[in-house]
């Protein structure tokens, strides 16, 4: 079971840096934890952003539906926002969008 959580996370992350090569490195991501197999999810991975306008944890969960569910939790361990229904090809849109790089 953990490799297939680490497998997961790994992917997740491959996905980000194939979008976009620099992504991870601009909202300053760190702390990589893969996340375990759940009732709702297969996996996922969570790590820490210090971002411009956001800092803390960003959690991208992978439902058994094969979308992704991202999470925004602040330094006080409350979900800020969360979207569900994302696909792969949307992830770094949305930790942008959420990271100020575009206006709303």
């Amino acid at each position: 079971m953990e490799n297939i959580s680490i497998q997961i996370a790994q992917t997740i992350l491959s996905q980000i840096k194939y979008l976009d090569r620099s992504a991870l490195m601009a909202w300053g991501a760190k702390n990589y934890v893969a996340l375990p197999e759940s009732k709702d999810f297969q996996g996922g991975v969570t790590f820490k952003v210090n971002g411009l306008t956001f800092k803390g944890w960003v959690k991208v969960e992978l439902t058994w539906l094969d979308e992704y569910k991202v999470s925004f939790i602040n330094k006080m361990a409350e979900v800020e926002k969360s979207y569900e229904g994302v696909y792969c090809d949307m992830l770094v849109d949305i930790i942008d969008y959420v990271e100020g790089k575009y206006a709303a």
